[in-house]
């Protein structure tokens, strides 16, 4: 591949993969824009590899360090049953990333991991396991060995819950609590979290309860803090909840569906966020093939369809939304395709570019602003 220039005002967008024949790691592109009100002259254009990785299917970034983070969602690490985290530093010249060093996960399949606010620690998900680990990050972006570890247990009444599935940690506006989705429990867990020692205590009351098989999948919190959304994976549906910022309790407001009314066949939801500027919601369907778009209600926080957007490719994973909110890019994973798309900063649609960019497995999108 001929090298591209990158400029220090350049958007970069990187994908993590599932690696395998196709794949190697991380992946990285250039965000090309003109004419923004023609939704066509958006591209990514591919960089290349930017690290060689296992399995790095859900990324982090650390913006004021210019730090990126990755599960390495394998099943055995360092001859134990766990995978992994890995910690790179962005090369400012390039984009490329350099391993700092990784750390066991704790526990197998690790799918998702969080930074908390301090920038102190990742509360990583590990899928197969059902458990929960924090990885502390030093100040020049170096893993240390877990401070934390829980393990859930249980089940619930589809085979795909057969056991715990921890599936996302996401903090409270306060960093004072985490949550997490555990999808084999129909649970969402609530802990406390010491941003000090980096230690996670169950909170009261422990967990709030989901409809039996909805599997709760990952959760997003309004920028203010006042709602968050639960898309569950197994029964397409998103649940509104509202959060009581003292015990760190929720509540749940609304249930609606990620589907339109005319289809009736196989779907699975993944990823879900609000809009930075917290008037929209977007949440991702696998089988349907699309990415559909709420309005949330300013008092109420609410949800009311808007519309659907194909994704013109197979089996949407996560999206990334850019932090400027002007764009956001969506990974076909068994398309093997990356889509942009433009976001109306009017009414939050999403207008696609229709140009795909090629990547192997694409699971995981980030956005890296221009350094300020």
């Amino acid at each position: 591949m001929p090298q591209q220039n990158i400029s220090p005002k350049d958007t970069l967008v990187y994908v993590g993969t599932y690696t395998g024949p196709k794949s190697k790691g991380i992946y990285y592109f250039k965000l090309q824009t003109s004419g923004m009100e023609v939704s066509q002259n958006i591209t990514l254009i591919p960089l290349g590899l930017a690290a060689e990785s296992a399995s790095p299917s859900f990324l982090e970034l650390d913006l004021k360090r210019r730090l990126m983070f990755a599960v390495n969602e394998v099943t055995t690490f360092e001859g134990k049953p766990a995978g992994a985290v890995s910690a790179f530093s962005i090369d400012p010249a390039n984009g490329k990333l350099t391993l700092i060093n990784q750390k066991s996960s704790m526990g197998p399949g690790p799918c998702h991991l969080a930074l908390d606010k301090t920038g102190k620690f990742l509360v990583v998900s590990n899928y197969d396991g059902g458990s929960v680990s924090v990885i502390p990050v030093a100040a020049d972006g170096k893993l240390g060995d877990a401070t934390d570890f829980i393990q859930h247990r249980g089940k619930s009444v589809k085979p795909e819950q057969e056991a715990a599935h921890a599936h996302c940690a996401t903090f409270d506006n306060s960093n004072q609590f985490v949550y997490i989705c555990d999808l084999g429990l129909d649970q969402v867990l609530t802990y406390k979290f010491d941003a000090e020692k980096g230690k996670l205590t169950p909170a009261d009351p422990a967990f709030t309860p989901l409809k039996p098989g909805a599997g709760p999948r990952h959760m997003s919190f309004r920028p203010d803090g006042k709602f968050a959304y639960v898309i569950n994976e197994l029964n397409s549906t998103i649940v509104t909840f509202s959060q009581n910022p003292a015990t760190g309790a929720l509540k749940p407001q609304q249930e609606i569906t990620t589907l339109p009314g005319y289809y009736d066949g196989p779907n699975s939801t993944a990823e879900i966020a609000v809009h930075p500027s917290g008037k929209w919601l977007y949440g991702s369907n696998r089988g349907h093939n699309s990415v559909v778009l709420y309005d949330i209600d300013k008092e109420q926080g609410t949800l009311k369809w808007v519309e659907e957007q194909g994704t013109g490719g197979k089996t949407p994973r996560h999206f990334g939304i850019q932090h400027s909110a002007v764009h956001l890019a969506i990974c076909n994973q068994d398309s093997d395709t990356v889509l942009a798309a433009r976001i109306d900063n009017g009414n939050g649609r999403l207008k696609p570019s229709g140009v795909f960019a090629a990547c192997p497995s694409p699971v995981c999108a980030v956005f890296l602003p221009p350094k300020s």
